[in-house]
């Protein structure tokens, strides 16, 4: 991850033109609220206006691809964030639902042409998750604010 705070990022990070819309799945929701939590509060630090940020939310991460493409159908955003949490059960299920939500997420970046960070969380079990939820949280507001400057530079 590539964030300004890091000293790893090509320029600042600037959010303050952007809008950003974030989907956030319910289940395991306290979790996504964290992840959620953190991932505002990044996106105001960078500058975001807190006006310019649009939030929905969808039951769990299979669902979270088809808002995101909603968000993306209506031209107003220049990136998107995916937020999510899938723990590893006893089933497939957890593959199931990790590789589709994946796929779903990246097919509607590359259909729109806008840039997703995907936080949608795959872990083993709860543990993991809380210990990544902050980071992750932050992590997809900086690669949300950082994609979209990129490829406004390059549209221009």
């Amino acid at each position: 991850m590539q964030n300004a705070d890091k000293g790893t990022a090509a320029s600042p990070l600037d959010g303050k033109e952007l809008r950003i819309g974030i989907v956030q799945a319910r289940f395991n929701e306290s979790i996504t609220n964290a992840l959620a939590a953190a991932c505002r509060e990044t996106l105001l630090d960078l500058g975001v206006q807190a006006e310019h940020i649009t939030q929905v939310s969808v039951p769990g991460a299979l669902e979270v691809p088809l808002a995101l493409m909603a968000l993306a159908e209506r031209d107003e955003f220049d990136a998107l964030i995916a937020l999510g949490c899938i723990i590893r059960g006893e089933t497939y299920h957890f593959e199931l639902v990790a590789n589709e939500s994946g796929a779903g997420v990246s097919r509607v970046g590359l259909d729109y042409g806008i840039p997703i960070a995907n936080a949608i969380l795959t872990t083993e079990n709860l543990d993991q998750a809380v210990a990544r939820q902050t980071e992750k949280g932050r992590d997809a507001a900086y690669v949300a604010v950082e994609m979209a400057n990129l490829l406004g530079g390059l549209a221009a």
